[in-house]
């Protein structure tokens, strides 16, 4: 009689547990025990089965959930747009996404682009009128129905999906470190800013993006980076990482057919606007030209301390932000973000060990942020996947967390001082400001840190090289290479 041949078990990825390989997490372990011992019974070494539901990659999903429902609860007395007596900044509760249905002329019917010229790039232009043309379709003239309630709640639905997709793909990247997703789920950043503006949108598609690049899927890497450009410019600046990796490596064939794929995407969404409309589709672009020194930013700590004017003095930052078309600001900022990419790309090339993606990626994108004129509340979302992908480390993770909180506090305090309620004195916000700018750098300071010394990396604890890499990962460095690198490699 033949006897049937026992079914192969399929190895499990083993599970990064944080109160074993994160110095901060194992110390607030203390408080309840210490970490698990190396001889307790753990139930399931795999994140994503082993015979217990809350596996850590549901538990981080769900926590997700939780943190956006209560975003929406923190929302929710803005909702019905009865906003009197600056009641949107008493309970921090403003969003452009209700703000804007009625500037943008969504509740009046009309079509982004075609009707009216909005502020944003297109794909963020027909995710508005995909979801408002319906809203507005259905409660206009309906008595009772509040349409701006009904588009904030429907904004919140879809984007807060968005972010658990986010959460998803960081999983999907990191297979055996699910609990460094858990830095997303868990973020203040994430439960205060998640729908003040559209960016969960452009955010979403980047982490499409990298898992599609992560996977190998070059051409559909290209197509949802289009995509993402076509929502928000930020996720432009995840291509100078690729082709510096590829510079190194000297593997260009995947990153110039993701570039490729990522020119014919954005051309193909953007080309029927532009023809069609060309005045609405020039207006993001004016506007960011024209626009002067936002609050928050480096520029705006600037004007606070003049420099040779005096106590009572105009400061050179401000003679910036007083010319026609801020011209010589906007060269000034752009000079200094191309350098600094500049020293990135260095930086790469001389690394004893070729860095990650996320790294750079987190990298560029973060000294845009740092020299640039803008920097609104909701862009600290763009950094929030990269940072933890970069470096899953709770403890200047979380004093960045609490400065973005600070500064998400102070910025609406702001608010009520320019509608004429002052709260505090100028110099708690611009304190607040530094606050954000410095923790970001020290992050910044410690991911150039771990690409220096690599045996620092706690990714690379875990994976061999890249999880992120793609094409890179594994790979052997058969391009340029400079200096300390070309030492280490020979």
């Amino acid at each position: 009689m033949e006897t049937e041949a026992p079914m192969a078990v399929q190895p499990r990825e083993p599970v990064d547990e944080p109160a074993q390989s994160d110095g901060f997490v194992r110390g607030l372990s203390e408080a309840i025990g210490g970490p698990l011992g190396a001889h307790a019974v753990r139930p399931s070494r795999s994140a994503y089965g082993g015979g217990r539901f809350w596996t850590p990659v549901r538990v981080v999903l769900a926590l997700t959930c939780l943190m956006l429902s209560l975003h929406w609860v923190q929302k929710s007395p803005c909702r019905d747009g009865a906003w009197v007596n600056l009641n949107q900044y008493k309970h921090f509760c403003y969003t452009d996404v209700l703000a804007l249905y009625y500037a943008e002329g969504l509740a009046d019917g009309q079509v982004p682009y075609r009707d009216h010229a909005v502020e944003y790039p297109v794909v963020t232009g027909a995710f508005m009128a995909v979801l408002g043309l319906p809203v507005h379709a259905f409660a206009a003239g309906r008595e009772g129905v509040n349409q701006g309630e009904r588009f904030y709640d429907l904004n919140a639905l879809v984007l807060g999906a968005l972010a658990v997709a986010t959460a998803g793909m960081m999983l999907g990247l990191r297979r055996r470190r699910p609990w460094d997703v858990a830095l997303f789920a868990l973020s203040p950043a994430l439960f205060v800013s998640a729908t003040v503006n559209w960016d969960l949108l452009a955010v979403g598609f980047t982490a499409f993006f990298m898992y599609a690049w992560a996977r190998r899927r070059p051409v559909l890497a290209g197509i949802l980076l289009g995509v993402a450009v076509s929502a928000k410019f930020f996720p432009l600046f995840l291509a100078g990482p690729l082709l510096v990796l590829a510079l190194r490596s000297g593997r260009w064939r995947a990153t110039m057919t993701t570039v490729g794929a990522g020119i014919a995407s954005w051309l193909a969404l953007n080309v029927p606007v532009w023809f069609g409309y060309p005045h609405s589709w020039l207006e993001f672009w004016h506007l960011n030209r024209t626009r002067g020194i936002d609050w928050g930013t480096l520029w705006y700590v600037g004007e606070h301390f003049p420099l040779g004017g005096g106590r009572y003095g105009i400061s050179w930052f401000q003679t910036l932000n007083q010319e026609p078309e801020h011209g010589r600001l906007n060269t000034l900022y752009f000079a200094m973000f191309v350098l600094a990419c500049i020293g990135i790309a260095v930086l790469t090339l001389m690394a004893p060990r070729r860095p990650r993606f996320a790294q750079l990626a987190f990298l560029v994108v973060a000294v845009f942020l740092v020299v640039g004129k803008v920097w609104s509340q909701q862009y600290v979302l763009w950094l929030l996947p990269l940072a933890i992908l970069a470096r899953p480390r709770w403890g200047a993770f979380l004093a960045w967390q609490f400065a973005e909180v600070a500064y998400f506090v102070c910025f609406y305090g702001e608010l009520m001082g320019a509608s004429g309620k002052g709260v505090f004195p100028e110099w708690v916000f611009v304190l607040a400001s530094v606050l954000r700018l410095v923790t970001v750098c020290v992050l910044m300071g410690f991911v150039v840190r771990e690409i220096l010394k690599p045996e620092l990396d706690v990714v690379r604890h875990t994976y061999d090289d890249d999880p992120d890499g793609g094409d890179f990962d594994g790979a052997p460095d058969e391009g340029l290479v400079l200096g300390r690198a070309a030492l280490a490699t020979g």
